[in-house]
């Protein structure tokens, strides 16, 4: 019998079983060898030096740790997550700690079903999260008063900021310039809205007493905020009516758990009303992801930026749910669109949407009730106490006068009762109760403020009346809100975790199936990255709380962004911006913002490619420069002579290039680097968008050849799609643009930074998902990242070669290679066959697939990209199921098909049809359902069929259907 034990087998070989890189990577050592056999490459080396220019590839090997595993990494960011300390918040100003139900933690945030699916643009495969989305709308309607909702923007001082920009288009007989903001706003959504609207044009004007102000000054819109960032909560009604007869319009910020004993904005007549949903079970996570709302009337429904779920109905005439108005997105409407906003916050909002399902409202009520309680308890201490109050009427807020020095040893004694308090103007304290304060909270403040104790809070409480004592009574909440049934349903925790699964099981995410998007790169999202970002020590921190309570964030941050600069050669990254769009906007402002420090305020022209991002053109037009587009040739390249002719035309106006790298065409263009020069020598600065840099990483730095770049930490650094967000795209630049990064008012990100007007809410952004990239990048080490950009390349060229002669490829590059994607060209079977793209994409569902991109950058086309994550097996079942449409193509085509009737026009199928006693077709039940024989083994199935967008658009329905709506759908 033979002994194959090994006791010499060094430890460190044993310990190898658990290689994170080869569970991320799709294929093995094995499957990568035959790939290459097919694609003629003797190595994934040689491959890429086949592939990518010389011009941009970097000598120097990228300094970062070793690859390391699961359980290491997760211990070492547990030790990293223990430098932060969890103090009681009560500083408020838009964040308020929260309690996320268990049944939509584990169910929803944590759940791989929800946070790994795509922006809903095949809505037959995304009836789930719509169905999410739409709750989200409907719980802001009824909240806000209003019409309309979009189904989330950013943040909320983005989203004021979006107000104002619509507000400007709408109010169309108003030429006024001038914006006027409420002083009593949220500072950081000043702030934001100040260095917006400088960019647009708009002069916005900050004033104490808005009604005064509306009264002598020629505007055009005003913002408000109800209650006040004091927690005032004054009238509005007449503020409107004034605003209205003037012929300006009046945008509200407002918080929607007041609102639930509030009368709503939308009763008062104001046009628009936007806030964050945040306090509706979404934590802190020092700043964001928060799904900020935005709802307005009926009227502006084709100028609401960001997306609207609306619904129509299926090709059978069941109700169905899709993506409504999506002409107004910006990547169709380019340099004319209303805003640049890509990534909302869908997972958030859903979240915020089913906490409003869990609770009912009369659960809502009764946290809203209890909050305001617990603050008309503590201010009547406060008060007993000698303290003066800055407003009688107020929800959750109070604002303390205290002078000096007794304010700052009041603030110190709570911060040693480990409550952190607002001390943001001098002689207040700001107070902010919420969700999670409970008796020994207002047991310490009081103690601290009068020195009681903790049976004296029964005394206050029994000396209050049972109404509301600080909300002026015409200001107390009459008329009803979440009223549909959804919103009463499911209570009990067994009927919600029903619902949650029955709406996950509507949905393709990449738990069922490759996503082969091109251009949004949809990978795996490693459990083990996910784990941090529910911790409490991450979770709930307040993004301005001091800066010692945050030092393990600090750390994450200091660490993340120099992994961040040695990936790409830059000098420093923001992490502010929080969606690739919001990089490119904060990107493009660091350059203006050089320009105008060296005098040359006239330099105002952008260049863009034909083939650039929608987002692209759309950025720009936000900072207010001039886009001139520049053709590509034949190939798909940037077109060198029509460049040149544009450069020498706006030499002494050219700003910036903006150019996507690799191109949005699937190649590497050789001539990169002598076509960045050529806009430097120009004057102007080379605008990089990162959305393709996980074809670059570990190959090509790309500040070798680009000023700044934006780095979409949800595609190429693994965070989730999450259904269309959160997202994160910071922005790394070379040293001269450092002075014109993003600040922020808090102070936090230090000195040099102060003075910078900010773009988003928070210094940091969405800091709460930075773990997920930070966890990646160590597990991954530098070879497995260089590893994980050559095996992308890999795929996408397998995928090519397989689809020779059965599709014609679009574009290559040298050697007949492309980049990490590729675009099929489809336009040739509509003449063959009557059979379009949008009939190949919905015919993929049946074989269980998301579509690839469709129709862009080319219409008529699928732009495929697979990443690294995809294994062979699952490539191949990619490449089988579109050999086999493209022979049902041919069917067609000959005429064993009918035009009109058959499984290209027809698809998806749903188990309803399929199962039916009637089958109208000529084609088989088999042939419909079921093309592939490994389907058998397990089918995912679209609940709708193919939906009319049409009957959607003619037909705007943004609110909740019946249920007997669904019930009638089967």
């Amino acid at each position: 019998m033979t002994d194959n034990r090994n006791t010499n087998t060094p430890l460190h070989r044993l310990e190898s079983h658990d290689d994170f890189v080869g569970r991320h990577i799709g294929p093995d050592s094995a499957d990568q060898r035959r790939m290459l056999d097919t694609v003629g490459c003797d190595s994934l080396d040689s491959l890429v030096l086949e592939t990518m220019p010389g011009s941009i590839r970097s000598e120097r090997p990228l300094s970062l740790p070793d690859s390391d595993n699961e359980e290491r990494v997760l211990e070492r960011i547990r030790e990293m997550a223990s430098h932060n300390s969890v103090a009681h918040s009560m500083i408020g100003l838009g964040y308020h700690p929260t309690l996320t139900p268990p049944v939509i933690l584990r169910n929803v945030l944590e759940n791989p079903g929800w946070y790994t699916a795509y922006t809903p643009y095949q809505a037959e495969i995304s009836q789930g999260r719509l169905e999410g989305m739409l709750n989200f709308q409907q719980m802001i309607m009824d909240l806000t008063g209003m019409e309309l909702a979009n189904a989330s923007l950013l943040d909320e001082a983005t989203a004021a900021a979006e107000a104002m920009a619509m507000l400007k288009r709408v109010n169309r007989k108003n030429k006024s310039d001038v914006f006027l903001v409420d002083a009593n706003c949220l500072p950081q959504t000043i702030d934001v809205v100040i260095n917006r609207g400088r960019h647009m044009g708009i002069d916005v004007q900050v004033r104490e007493n808005l009604r005064s102000a509306v009264a002598d000054t020629d505007c055009f819109g005003i913002l408000v905020q109800y209650p006040g960032a004091n927690g005032a909560i004054e009238p509005i009604g007449e503020l409107v009516d004034e605003a209205h007869e003037r012929g300006a319009q009046v945008a509200v910020a407002t918080d929607p758990m007041a609102l639930l004993l509030l009368e709503s904005p939308g009763q008062a007549g104001a046009d628009v009303v936007v806030g964050s949903a945040q306090r509706f079970g979404v934590p802190m996570g020092y700043g964001g992801p928060h799904a900020a709302f935005f709802a307005t009337r009926e009227d502006y429904r084709r100028s609401v930026p960001g997306r609207i779920i609306g619904v129509s109905k299926d090709r059978h005439g069941n109700a169905a749910l899709r993506m409504a108005l999506q002409t107004r997105e910006q990547h169709i409407r380019r340099e004319k669109a209303m805003s640049n906003i890509c990534t909302a916050q869908a997972l958030l909002a859903v979240m915020a949407g089913f906490y409003a399902v869990w609770h009912g409202p009369e659960g809502l009520k009764k946290i809203a009730r209890r909050i305001h309680r617990q603050t008309c308890i503590l201010a009547r201490g406060i008060v007993d106490a000698g303290f003066e109050l800055e407003s009688e009427h107020f929800f959750d807020t109070v604002s303390v006068r205290v002078d000096e020095p007794e304010r700052q040893a009041l603030l110190h004694r709570a911060h040693q009762a480990g409550i952190n308090l607002r001390a943001d103007r001098d002689g207040f304290i700001g107070i902010s109760l919420n969700e999670q304060t409970r008796r020994h909270h207002l047991s310490s403040l009081l103690g601290i403020f009068r020195g009681n104790k903790a049976d004296e809070i029964a005394t206050l409480d029994e000396g209050l009346d049972a109404d509301f004592q600080a909300i002026p009574e015409a200001l107390q909440r009459q008329t009803p809100y979440l009223e549909h049934e959804v919103f009463e349903r499911y209570q009990s925790e067994t009927e919600m975790l029903r619902y949650l699964k029955r709406l996950e099981n509507r949905d393709l995410s990449l738990a069922h199936a490759m996503i082969p998007l091109g251009s949004c790169t949809m990978k795996l999202n490693a459990t083990a990255e996910m784990i941090p970002i529910t911790w409490p020590e991450f979770a709930e921190l307040h993004p301005f709380c001091p800066w010692d309570q945050a030092r393990g964030y600090h750390q994450l941050i200091d660490e993340l962004e120099g992994m961040l600069r040695e990936i790409t050669g830059f000098d420093a990254v923001s992490l502010q911006p929080n969606a690739g769009s919001q990089g490119e906007y904060a990107g493009l402002l660091a350059i203006k913002g050089w320009h105008e420090h060296n005098g040359d305020e006239g330099r105002n022209v952008c260049l863009i490619p034909s083939s650039a991002h929608g987002t692209n053109p759309a950025s720009a037009q936000m900072t207010g420069m001039d886009i001139v587009v520049v053709n590509c040739d034949k190939q798909g390249n940037i077109d060198l002579d029509d460049l040149a002719a544009k450069i020498d035309k706006h030499r002494e106006r050219l700003a910036a290039l903006m150019i996507t790298y690799p191109s949005t065409h699937g190649v590497f263009e050789e001539d990169v680097v002598s076509i960045c020069e050529q806009v430097r020598q120009a004057g102007g600065l080379v605008y990089l968008d990162g959305a393709n840099l996980n074809a670059l990483v570990g190959w090509s730095r790309v500040a070798q050849y680009a000023d700044v770049c934006h780095l979409n930490l949800h595609k190429t650094f693994c965070i989730p799609h999450g259904g269309g967000g959160p997202g994160i795209g910071p922005i790394g630049v070379r040293e001269h643009l450092i002075p014109f990064l993003p600040g922020h008012g808090s102070g936090l990100l230090g000195p040099e930074f102060g003075a910078n007007p900010p773009i988003a809410a928070a210094p940091w952004g969405s800091a709460g998902i930075l773990p997920i990239p930070w966890v990646y990048i160590r597990l991954m080490g530098a070879d497995g990242l260089r590893r994980a950009t050559e095996v992308a390349i890999l795929n996408a060229n397998y995928i090519a070669r397989r689809l020779e002669g059965h599709y014609d490829i679009l574009y290559t590059g040298r050697n007949g290679r492309i980049a990490h994607e590729c675009i099929i060209d489809l336009r040739p079977f509509k003449d063959s066959a009557g059979i379009t793209e949008e009939d190949v994409a919905k015919r993929m569902i049946d074989y269980g697939f998301h579509a690839p991109t469709m129709s862009w950058p080319v219409p008529g086309t699928l732009m495929i990209e697979p990443t690294e994550s995809e294994s062979k097996a699952e490539l191949d079942r990619f490449i089988q199921t579109m050999i086999a449409i493209r022979r049902e193509i041919e069917r067609v085509a000959s005429g064993e098909w009918d035009a009109e009737d058959n499984p290209l026009k027809n698809a998806p199928h749903t188990i309803e049809e399929l199962g039916a006693d009637e089958w109208p077709h000529a084609y088989s039940r088999q042939e419909a359902g079921w093309p592939v024989k490994e389907l058998r083994l397990g089918k995912y199935f679209a609940p709708v069929g193919r939906v009319d967008n049409v009957f959607g658009d003619r037909n705007l329905v943004c609110s909740c259907p019946p249920m007997e709506d669904w019930l009638e759908a089967g």
